[in-house]
């Protein structure tokens, strides 16, 4: 399978297995199909009720086709509902998510990657650059990767906070910022998703280094317990 390797703020790198064309052409005709039956019904309840009035027309069938999948991919948090269902998501190659610019810049360049010569150049530089990026994603700095999942978590298990009677065991986490803490989390969920420790443990000798800390904790206690000291120390 072929990956992209996402160097991080803090200088640490992160394997993401890449989206394949198939996936990506699948989820791009789930989200035709779905404009398709949305535009079949709204033709069908218009004539029915016999609107003749053009603006409204263009309104709720033109709008639409135009803004789909930048609402989506912004609201859904990189995902159209084809890509959903593909479990395939847009992503930015530095390990953060995607901001709402990206998502307008991938829009935009994306009336060349699929409406000038049928979607051909989409799929030229996807295949050319070695990143799964079309033309929009280059110009944006995003990719599409795979959410393999191998096994079942639930979010309190990476996204850990700290109720009130906590008592912090490491307080040098108040150095810390959220940049960290999103790092931490994404690198355990490598860890506890896809199986893949080289991240976390990577984190842990920068964060050790950093904070000056020495613990004999395995390593996704110590993140846990980091993330919880850190949750509780800013909170108050």
């Amino acid at each position: 399978m072929q990956t992209i390797t996402v160097n991080t703020t803090q200088n640490v790198f992160i394997q993401y297995p890449v989206a394949s064309a198939g996936e990506r052409i699948l989820g791009y005709m789930i989200d035709r199909l779905i404009l398709i039956v949305y535009t079949i019904a709204i033709v069908a309840v218009f004539a029915r009720i016999n609107l003749n009035i053009p603006w409204i027309w263009i309104t709720v069938l033109v709008l639409p086709w135009l803004f789909f999948s930048l609402l989506f991919e912004i609201f859904m948090n990189g995902q159209t509902p084809g890509k959903r269902l593909m479990k395939i998501q847009v992503m930015r190659l530095n390990g953060a998510r995607a901001s709402v610019g990206d998502f307008i810049l991938r829009w935009i360049f994306g009336f060349i990657d699929f409406y000038i010569l049928g979607g051909a150049i989409a799929l030229i530089v996807v295949a050319a650059g070695g990143k799964g990026q079309r033309l929009g994603d280059v110009v944006a700095g995003t990719s599409v990767v795979k959410l393999t999942e191998q096994r079942e978590i639930t979010a309190n298990q990476v996204f850990i906070t700290a109720d009130e009677k906590y008592t912090p065991t490491f307080g040098q986490a108040i150095q810390l910022n959220p940049t960290d803490i999103e790092l931490m989390q994404r690198a355990l969920e490598a860890e506890m998703i896809h199986g893949n420790s080289k991240p976390l443990l990577a984190v842990i000798e920068k964060i050790k280094s950093q904070l000056g800390i020495q613990t004999d904790l395995s390593p996704e206690l110590f993140i846990s317990t980091l993330i919880k000291d850190y949750s509780h120390l800013t909170s108050r």
